[in-house]
Order: C-alpha cells, then sequence, then structure tokens
C-alpha cells in the first residue's frame, strides 16, 4: 500500500500550447522534447483506509492548493472509490516557475500509485492518466527524446531516441523564484480564445515537428536549433497578444537570450527555448556546457543555474 517513484521534467523543443478538449485536458498540436535528469520530483503515495481524505505535502510542507488536482488524478487512475491517501513529494527545484514541476510530478504520481494499490499498467496508460492532470506530464513517463501526437481524442507518446544516443546538457538559467501568476492551463485557454496568431500556430505544428524529427534522427544540431528557437518565439507570440497579454519574460529572460545569442556568434553550439516562466533553458553539446553556464551565471538578473544531461523517464524506486 506505499510505493516511491522518481520523474524528472522534460523540457520541449517543439511546444505544447493549446487544448483540442480542455474537459480532457487533450493538447491541440503534438510536441517534441528532452527529459532531464538533474532536477528531479520524488513522489510517495501510502494508502490508509483511516484518513478522511487525501492529505499532500510537498517539500515538508502542507499543500492544500494542489491537493484537489493531486486526488482528481488519483480518481481518475483508480477510480473514486478508493483509499484514501498521504502523498509525499520532494522536488529539488522551483515550483510552478515554468520549469516543469507539475510535468514531472504527475508522472512521479501515476508511477507511485499504480503500485502501491497493485496494479499492473503500462506506460502508455500511466502516460495518458498523467497526462490528464498536466498535458506536458506523459512525455515525462518516457526518457530521452520524447514525441507526443494526438489520435482520436487520446494521446500517443514514444521516446524516439534514448538519452545515450544523442548526449545534450541543458543549463537553466533561474531569473525568478516565484510562482507565477497565470498557469499554463488558463493561459493555453486565454490564447486559443483571444490571440489572431493561434490558429497559424495550430496549422503550422506539423512542419515544425517534421524539421526537428529529422534533425534528431540525424543528430543535426544547427537544424534542431533553428527550429526550436523559432517555435519557441512563435508560442510566446501567440502569448504576447492575446488579451490580455501573456508575458512571462522578465528583463533578465532577455538578458539571457542575448547571452546565448553572443555565444552562437562565437561559434558555440547553444541555442534557448522557454517555456510559460521567465526561465531560459540553454541546449547545448557537452563539451561546451562548462562555458554556457560560466556564461548565463555571469548575466545579469541570474539568480543561479542549473545543469543536466539527458536522462530516462518516470520509474519506481524501492523505499529503504
Amino acid at each position: 500500500m506505499r510505493a516511491t517513484a522518481i520523474a524528472q521534467p522534460n523540457i520541449a523543443l517543439i511546444k505544447y500550447w493549446g487544448k483540442e478538449n480542455v474537459a480532457e485536458n487533450l493538447p491541440a498540436v503534438g510536441s517534441l522534447s528532452i527529459t532531464l535528469e538533474t532536477l528531479t520530483t520524488r513522489m510517495t503515495v501510502e494508502y490508509d483506509a483511516a484518513l478522511p481524505a487525501d492529505r499532500l505535502f510537498v517539500n515538508g510542507e502542507v499543500s492544500d492548493k494542489m491537493r484537489p488536482r493531486v486526488s482528481m488524478c488519483l480518481d481518475s487512475l483508480l477510480g473514486q472509490g478508493r483509499m484514501p491517501a498521504t502523498i509525499t513529494s520532494e522536488i529539488n527545484f522551483p515550483i510552478a516557475a515554468g520549469l516543469a514541476s507539475s510535468a514531472a510530478s504527475f508522472a512521479a504520481l501515476v508511477v507511485a500509485a499504480s503500485h502501491a494499490a497493485g496494479r499492473s499498467m503500462d506506460t502508455l496508460a500511466l502516460a495518458r492518466a498523467a497526462g490528464r492532470a498536466s498535458g506536458s506530464a506523459a512525455r515525462s513517463l518516457y526518457g530521452g527524446f520524447v514525441e507526443l501526437t494526438t489520435s482520436e481524442n487520446s494521446i500517443e507518446v514514444d521516446s524516439v531516441l534514448a538519452a545515450g544516443d544523442w548526449p545534450l546538457d541543458v543549463v537553466v538559467a533561474v531569473t525568478a523564484d516565484t510562482e507565477k501568476l497565470l498557469s499554463s492551463g488558463d493561459a493555453m485557454i486565454r490564447s486559443a480564445g483571444t490571440s489572431p496568431f493561434y490558429k497559424n500556430w495550430v496549422s503550422g505544428q506539423d512542419h515544425d515537428l517534421d524539421v526537428a524529427r529529422t534533425a534528431v534522427a540525424e543528430r543535426d544540431f544547427a537544424a534542431l536549433a533553428a527550429i526550436a528557437e523559432h517555435n519557441c518565439l512563435k508560442m510566446h507570440s501567440v502569448m504576447w497578444a492575446s488579451r490580455p497579454p501573456i508575458v512571462y519574460w522578465n528583463a533578465a529572460t532577455i538578458a539571457c537570450m542575448q547571452t546565448v545569442r553572443n555565444l552562437q556568434a562565437d561559434d558555440i553550439p547553444v541555442f534557448f527555448t522557454i517555456d510559460a516562466g521567465p526561465q531560459v533553458k540553454a541546449v547545448c553539446l557537452p563539451d561546451s556546457a562548462d562555458q554556457v553556464r560560466n556564461a548565463l551565471r555571469n548575466t545579469d538578473g541570474v539568480l543561479r543555474t542549473m545543469h543536466s544531461n539527458l536522462g530516462d523517464g518516470a520509474r519506481l524506486l524501492v523505499d529503504p
């Protein structure tokens, strides 16, 4: 009746933005991501029939804000007749700040919860359950380079290249520790309803995925860099043109983008991507990671940097 799982956030290179079905949390577009290794969420689920309701602890503190969403995920996974649970989450990176903390959390949650309940579920079934709670969480069930597509009111997720088959490093420039004021889910709904660029964003996604998929298959860093940055800036253009505008960036975000441009001008293999938050992720070849990290660390407004290579998908841990 108890299990612990670990999962890492994933960084989308071809972004997911928008919902085809809000009630089912079904993405409007496909996406391609990389799963990290050193940023982690460790989740323990323990069922107890004596509890009056679920309890959620995040980094040692009671979290009533996220508990309803976690409980809904458990109900969807196991049914509403399940026993209440104590869920304990330990996260080693900023929460709700544009670093895919919800993706890692719900990926770890479904793995731990299913094993604690004695349920045998394949990875895709777990991914679909996690995706109903957080659209990008489905990708964190898989390692390396991961593609998510929608089909017949459901999702398909595949690891298209293992982490070790094309080693890349990611340097995260943390420019703010505070929780973002508008959730990604609410922001997507606003963009779909108000941005004049939204329809073009959706219609152009298949092309971007094709280009990125080919770049990954051929290990073509320059091609992947070009399409990933383009896709990122298109997504944020959709946000900026929403009404009211959705702007997650701060001054340090823009300064970090210029730092990456300066590195590129010096022929350093690196590119940036930014999700729904102010943090900048610089993707580079491993030999350039120290140079990229030092440059971002010395950029005005950067609070700190974090570094990761690519890792595996969510997995069960053996409790001590």
